[in-house]
């Protein structure tokens, strides 16, 4: 078997995340307070009692998955001595998840991904003024036609393809004049079925340069190590360990598109079977089963979890 290891992204946090981690692991409460230091914020706090209308800001959102998805992999090295150099061939993230493949596999140490995360967050959030932006899934859709329906809505404004997640699951981003005539030109074309996103900004299109612009000068400042994997990266869906082109590509996220159904399939052509996915929620694990039914997939996000998985 062949494995990968794969972060979740945004849209998996939820209140409670991480708490019985916390509970039955002291390597996890020492996670969680290493991050709540470098941020000089009580997150742990805020992850597990809420008020969900703050957790799911993405200043806040970003470095609490980021801390979930880390605590687990503690845990494992703890616990089973599982280590990710030795049990993975790769990693990688959607997103801000690319972020904790980095810190997992040793890019970054855990307080410096802590803080370009809440970077990251505000940037995203500075960016385009609230309720000017917006992001929808077109469902039944592949990438190609997905492109086409961006480009016709843009018009003069910004409609681009932000996620390929999966076969027939594509999220546009863009203005909202722009997104909303997309999900027209959607349904005009005989499609059925079109979600407007629970978002607060339109990541993953060029409404985000000031974002990439904020992370570019960020990154320039932190200490990269390579990683002790492959990691496979969200914008080229092919690997690297170079931290500078790392670097290049974490700066180009911020606006490019996350290639997640191209990832998946790239790890799957370099031989992986088996995804772990760690931290909260299992969105990867089901976009997994959408994209190639040889590969399965795990999700790690409680004390059971990881047991059963140690076990077996």
């Amino acid at each position: 078997m062949s494995r990968a290891v794969v972060f979740p992204g945004q849209g998996s946090q939820a209140v409670g995340m991480g708490h019985a981690l916390a509970e039955a692991f002291s390597i996890a409460r020492d996670v969680f307070g290493e991050v709540d230091e470098a941020l000089k914020q009580k997150l742990s706090r805020l992850m597990w009692d809420g008020p969900e209308s703050e957790l799911v800001l993405t200043e806040n959102a970003q470095p609490a998955l980021m801390a979930v998805s880390l605590a687990v992999v503690r845990v494992l090295e703890q616990q089973g001595n599982w280590k990710i150099g030795e049990k993975a061939a790769m990693v990688a993230g959607h997103s801000l998840g690319e972020y904790s493949a980095l810190a997992a596999a040793g890019t970054f140490s855990l307080a410096d991904t802590a803080r370009l995360l809440k970077t990251r967050g505000l940037a995203m959030q500075k960016a385009v003024p609230v309720g000017q932006g917006a992001m929808a899934a077109l469902l039944g859709v592949e990438i190609d036609q997905a492109r086409e329906i961006a480009r016709e809505a843009a018009e003069k404004d910004v409609c681009e393809a932000a996620n390929d997640n999966a076969p027939g699951q594509v999220v546009v981003s863009g203005t909202k004049v722009a997104v909303e005539r997309a999900m027209a030109i959607f349904a005009a074309r005989g499609f059925k079925r079109s979600i407007l996103l629970p978002v607060s900004a339109p990541f993953h299109c060029a409404l985000m340069q000031p974002a990439a612009d904020v992370m570019a000068d960020a990154l320039s400042h932190v200490a990269m190590q390579a990683p002790v994997v492959p990691l496979i990266a969200n914008v080229t869906a092919s690997p690297t360990r170079d931290p500078e082109e790392i670097r290049k590509l974490l700066v180009a996220q911020v606006t490019g598109t996350v290639r997640w159904r191209e990832s998946v399939l790239a790890m799957k052509a370099a031989g992986v079977d088996n995804l772990v996915e760690m931290g909260a929620g299992k969105v990867l694990s089901g976009l997994t089963k959408r994209i190639d039914k040889d590969i399965s997939a795990v999700s790690l996000q409680t004390p059971a979890d990881i047991e059963a998985f140690l076990k077996a």
